[in-house]
């Protein structure tokens, strides 16, 4: 036994590389679909609320099955819970590249979230197994974080050099390749592992988890379908009512439950809390900026795909090299500054978006977006750091599914969000379009369509600036929350412990637990 952890602690930053590798081919699929948006709503006729489907199906069932996953791997075995993950992330990219309808891609997207929520959280839980001293630990997930940047930046050009050279099914088989490899790496490279003290006889919060899915699929449904339907229709404020009720259950359930799948004395820890709430509203700005700044690019800029992927790459860069800062910044000075400069970062660069007008150019968007992505990079790695080091070991697997979690809700939502309140405006104005910016756009192609092209621009850029800007007042509404969170104070007990136990005696009880 002990040969084999010697063994693994030897090898933990060549496990490292194969956790990252598998990091990036499911953060690569966030980006790459997003340059391929136009394409679809070409060759698919995908309509504005399709083309959020396709983005939200993957980030919608990924969100929704995370804690569901975590529990599985602390029970059964976490590497065992990346190879599965990685094998259905592959089966469904291999039926995306053969779908022929919007449907057809919506449900394969969804085959590949729910091998991405078996992916995610184990990388992250064995990142915490195998690196045992905190600093080298803080270091591996800043470079953890930082992946997630690469992924960022190689998913727009990846995509648009495919997209100009093949079919958009190209997009989709890339991912068999990398899987295979880090499949073949990970059972050599990656140990096994499991929670302290979790059985794995131990009963699985299903209901729980069948809670939870309803109420997350139900709210975004509610989001995404409101322009067509009407933000004040019976249906839309009868579907939100039905969303508030599942989540009340879902909370009342996990209260009550013996092995909760989502334990809520987590929250109690004011720093955990803030920690997940940072990375809720820094990947709610990005997913929702990413989402429209990849339309505009083309549908409103004229780029092609591999262009518009080529001018993601300042933002995406901005956001890999201000992750591993944002983690050394936080050792030296602690997680307030970096995570608190970082969403005032994303708060001024929304601001900047939101002044943009249909003659706006590339210039004002790239300098939007970069500055948007630095205060996610500061941000990111040092609230991820801060979550994971609240919780003892016993508690690494579920710690990590909350913070994906956060993550990939926080995703969802500002897709769902940023998408609807532009489709709103856009509708408004363009409504003999159906609401669709693609349907625009061709029609304005067409002869003596200039004044289309031209009101199309004008009304989806308008509509994204109110987008933008209320994100902006989400991001405010997080940043005073986290100076709340982060404010120095004497010792934290780590997330979970109960009441009145010392920090060093509250780890030890709820290893024990």
């Amino acid at each position: 036994m002990s040969e084999r952890l010697d063994a693994a602690y030897a090898r933990r930053w060549y496990t490292l590389g194969v956790l990252c590798l598998s990091l990036l081919v499911i953060v690569v699929d966030t980006t790459i679909v997003n340059v391929a948006l136009p394409t679809f709503a070409r060759d698919l006729h995908a309509s504005s609320s399709g083309l959020q489907w396709i983005v939200d199906a993957y980030t919608l069932t990924f969100a929704a099955l995370l804690l569901l996953a975590g529990a599985i791997a602390d029970r059964y075995g976490r590497r065992e819970a990346l190879a599965a993950g990685l094998a259905i992330f592959a089966a469904g990219s291999l039926a995306a590249a053969f779908t022929q309808t919007t449907s057809e891609l919506i449900a394969a997207r969804a085959v590949m979230g729910v091998g991405g929520a078996f992916i995610m959280p184990a990388t992250l839980s064995i990142i915490t197994a195998v690196f045992t001293d905190h600093a080298e630990r803080t270091k591996a997930i800043g470079l953890w974080s930082a992946v997630s940047g690469l992924g960022v930046a190689i998913g727009p050009v990846a995509g648009g050099w495919l997209l100009d050279h093949f079919n958009w099914d190209s997009i989709f088989l890339v991912n068999l390749p990398i899987v295979a490899v880090a499949l073949v790496a990970g059972y050599w490279l990656v140990p096994a592992s499991r929670a302290p003290g979790v059985s794995g006889s131990g009963r699985l919060d299903l209901a729980g988890a069948a809670l939870s899915v309803a109420a997350f699929t139900g709210l975004t449904y509610t989001i995404i379908e409101a322009p067509s339907n009407g933000w004040l229709s019976a249906r839309t404020i009868t579907l939100g009512a039905a969303s508030i009720v599942l989540m009340a259950l879902f909370v009342a359930r996990e209260a009550r439950a013996e092995h909760p799948m989502l334990p809520l004395r987590l929250f109690r820890n004011p720093r955990f809390t803030g920690a997940g709430l940072s990375i809720t509203v820094l990947f709610f700005a990005l997913s929702g900026v990413v989402f429209l700044s990849s339309q505009i690019y083309q549908f409103v800029l004229g780029y092609s795909p591999l262009a518009a992927g080529v001018r993601a790459l300042p933002s995406a860069a901005a956001l890999a090299v201000f992750s591993p800062v944002g983690a050394a910044l936080a050792r030296r000075a602690g997680v307030r500054i970096p995570v608190t400069l970082g969403l005032a970062a994303v708060i001024a660069g929304l601001l900047i978006f939101a002044q943009a007008s249909a003659s706006s150019g590339y210039g004002h968007y790239v300098l939007a977006l970069v500055i948007v992505s630095a205060g996610i990079g500061l941000a990111m790695s040092a609230a991820t750091s801060a979550s994971m080091r609240e919780l003892p070991p016993a508690m690494a697997g579920v710690g990590s599914a909350v913070n994906d979690t956060t993550r990939n809700m926080g995703s969802v939502l500002g897709v769902a969000v940023f998408g609807s309140i532009t489709a709103s405006v856009f509708a408004s104005r363009m409504g003999g379009f159906g609401g669709s910016l693609g349907t625009a756009t061709a029609a304005g192609h067409r002869p003596g369509g200039a004044a289309v092209l031209h009101a199309a621009a004008d009304a989806f850029v308008t509509g994204a600036d109110r987008a933008v800007l209320a994100g902006a007042i989400v991001v405010a509404a997080g940043l005073v929350v986290a100076v709340r969170a982060f404010r120095p104070a004497r010792a934290v007990a780590p997330a979970g412990a109960p009441a009145g136990v010392p920090a060093e005696a509250s780890a030890k009880v709820l290893e024990a637990a």
